[in-house]
């Protein structure tokens, strides 16, 4: 007759197997600090050094050298001159030529819509050029002079929008964009014209 106990309904285990199974699931959680045991120098040293890892590594990869900044308030700058210039030319200064904004001229009504959208558009990205360009002392510099300009073509958008906009009022928005992409050239940032589509005109018009 066996010596085995058993249990009622699980498989009959002897005790000693059952010693043996425990002792080592003990000893195997304590090579892990699970049994309440407390971990080893090298194994706290280790996990401080992974802990410390990843904040090393976001660390390296963040940009902080001057000349990181420079670059990025350069392309910054281009982007949004870039964007005013284009929407300028595209439905301001071409339609104006083409005789758009005359009274009696067909389209007029949707052209002033559009010409009025752009107008404020413009000023905002100019806007925000001027404060892109105070991240390089050079650009800066070269931009300065055209804050004057640039504030005159904040209530623009009213009048373009009621046809009341003069040749005057054109040549501003024109003298603006000449001026900016004269001096991002001469600052090493030179602008080519991104025609915004009509969302983008939209929403960066507020």
């Amino acid at each position: 007759m066996s010596d085995t106990p058993h249990i009622p309904g699980a498989p009959r285990v002897t005790v000693r197997r059952a010693a043996l199974a425990l002792l080592l699931s003990c000893a195997l959680l304590l090579t892990t600090g699970a049994c309440g045991g407390a971990s080893s120098p090298k194994a706290g040293k280790a996990v401080g050094a992974a802990r410390a890892t990843p904040a090393a590594d976001v660390a390296a990869a963040s940009p902080t050298s001057s000349a990181e900044k420079q670059k990025f308030a350069k392309t910054r700058f281009v982007a949004n001159a870039g964007l005013a210039a284009g929407a300028t030319y595209q439905w301001i200064i071409k339609p104006y030529k083409a005789g758009k904004f005359k009274k009696g001229a067909k389209g007029r009504k949707f052209a002033l819509v559009k010409a009025a959208l752009a107008g404020a558009f413009t000023y905002n990205r100019l806007k925000a050029a001027q404060k892109n360009a105070k991240g390089d002392p050079l650009l800066s510099k070269a931009v300065a002079p055209l804050s004057a300009g640039i504030a005159s073509l904040k209530g623009m958008a009213t009048k373009l929008r009621n046809g009341d906009a003069s040749g005057t009022d054109i040549s501003s928005f024109e003298k603006s964009i000449t001026g900016i992409k004269s001096a991002g050239e001469s600052a090493g940032a030179p602008v080519k014209d991104k025609v915004p589509s009509l969302s983008q005109l939209t929403s960066g018009a507020g």
